[in-house]
């Protein structure tokens, strides 16, 4: 009896201190630190589509050069250059031309923009006319590097005097210096409606400028996130468009809400905001009367929003080539094919 009354009081004890210990609060575990959203890449979204990649069938062009342009304009400098020739450019018929400035990143085979892809494909199906197209460098000294897709050139060129200065002196280039180079070896349309020329960032800035200058050689612009900036006074070319007899040039305007947008050290500079000064040049042009499109992406600055509507940026800008409505042109209804004859 003793010692069950002994158990017993045990098991009661050994109960109570359960309890009390059960009672006795936990340590609070540590709190998770709340970590802000994952930001999307901008450029994210933004692939290359079909038309710009080789496509079976579909004939290639061929990539001439790299051809050396001495400089007289700018003394001392000479600008690289290559020459895209489409399978079936004719010598003996009068060909559209598309000069893109900043050349080595719109040829970059693997690149964003891949502009000899495009003309191919487009060409091939005659969404475009048949065109030559050229590639050129900003100028450079004899012993300054060659722009690269990794330096295109802003510090060791003279791209940032060539493409943002609001002058005539690269229009000059463009039009007395490549144009008579490649009239000796090509049979370049010498209609202006007939000739195109685009860029990115300054080298779009620049493309516009040509064009603005010399609308008498160059009509149709191709704008991918244009620095119409105040980095030598772009930001005033809306006004300028406003204030100017209207031109008869064609635009496509493309930019990013995420392209830079002018804050530095939580100071914002409106002149230097990009996708601000394009939407604003977009809407001076529109009021103006001019042919103008454009489209804005969520992209960043580059080339990767431009890149994935390089082709239907052409087949807008170039529209009104030559053709033919005859149901019986049984050539009109055939794939563009090789020109055969001799060169």
């Amino acid at each position: 009896m003793k010692h069950s009354l002994i158990a017993a009081t045990g098991i009661l004890l050994a109960g109570t201190a359960f309890v009390v210990l059960a009672q006795v609060p936990a340590k609070p575990e540590a709190k998770a630190t709340k970590q802000p959203p994952a930001v999307a890449n901008p450029d994210s979204q933004y692939r290359l589509g079909p038309d710009s990649l080789p496509q079976e069938g579909v004939p290639k062009g061929e990539i001439r050069g790299p051809f050396t342009l001495p400089c007289k304009v700018y003394p001392g400098t000479q600008h690289t250059y290559w020459v895209y020739v489409p399978a079936q450019y004719d010598p003996k018929i009068p060909t559209a031309l598309m000069v893109y400035q900043d050349g080595q990143a719109f040829m970059n085979p693997k690149g964003d923009m891949r502009a000899q892809n495009v003309m191919d494909n487009l060409i091939y199906r005659r969404e475009i006319p048949v065109m030559l197209g050229v590639f050129i460098n900003p100028g450079r000294k004899p012993d300054q590097p060659e722009p690269t897709p990794s330096n295109w050139g802003d510090k060791d060129t003279n791209r940032p005097t060539e493409y943002n200065s609001l002058d005539d002196k690269y229009a000059r280039v463009v039009t007395e210096e490549l144009l008579p180079a490649l009239a000796e070896g090509y049979n370049v349309s010498k209609d202006p409606e007939m000739r195109g020329i685009g860029g990115s960032s300054s080298g779009a800035i620049a493309a516009f400028t040509v064009a603005w200058e010399r609308p008498d050689q160059f009509r149709k612009v191709l704008s991918n996130v244009g620095s119409f900036v105040n980095l030598r006074g772009g930001h005033v070319y809306p006004e300028k468009v406003l204030e100017s007899e209207k031109k008869p040039i064609r635009v496509f305007l493309c930019d990013g809400r995420n392209d830079n947008r002018g804050i530095r050290d939580n100071n914002y500079d409106e002149k230097r905001d990009w996708f601000h000064q394009n939407v604003r040049l977009m809407k001076a042009l529109t009021k103006k009367g001019y042919d103008v499109n454009y489209s804005w992406g969520m992209n960043n600055h580059g080339q990767k929003f431009g890149g994935a509507i390089m082709p239907e940026m052409m087949r807008w800008l170039w529209r009104d080539g030559p053709v033919s409505t005859d149901a019986k042109d049984a050539v009109e209804r055939t794939f563009r094919q090789p020109f055969e004859g001799k060169k």
